[in-house]
């Protein structure tokens, strides 16, 4: 095989080498950008996370220390949510058990 093939095959394999180089430069360099946009997002979350909720001035005081009506009220409160919430339920799986049932006819 003549000298200036050789040249040619080794000029060939550079120029890959480059750009294979470069291919990975510049996708290495938009995975980055890519990483740092999530980490500030991921950030800005965990900086929100860090915040408290503000508290309500006659709740206070511990628990423990309040009247015992208080817990009461809190509880009879949170039954009937829980008491709702199971109706709403109830209701949702009705309907569409209905809508079930006319698509069928």
């Amino acid at each position: 095989m003549p000298w200036w093939i050789w040249l040619l095959l080794v000029l060939f394999m550079l120029a890959m080498i480059v750009a294979g180089c470069i291919y990975v430069v510049l996708h290495g360099y938009h995975a980055f950008k890519d990483i740092a946009q999530v980490g500030g997002r991921v950030g800005e979350r965990f900086g929100a996370m860090q915040n408290t909720l503000p508290e309500e001035e006659a709740n206070s005081a511990p628990f423990f220390t309040r009247p015992l009506q208080d817990a009461a009220n809190r509880y009879v409160d949170a039954h009937a949510q829980v008491i709702k919430r199971r109706e709403a339920k109830r209701e949702r799986h009705a309907a569409q058990w209905g809508r079930w049932n006319h698509f069928n006819d």
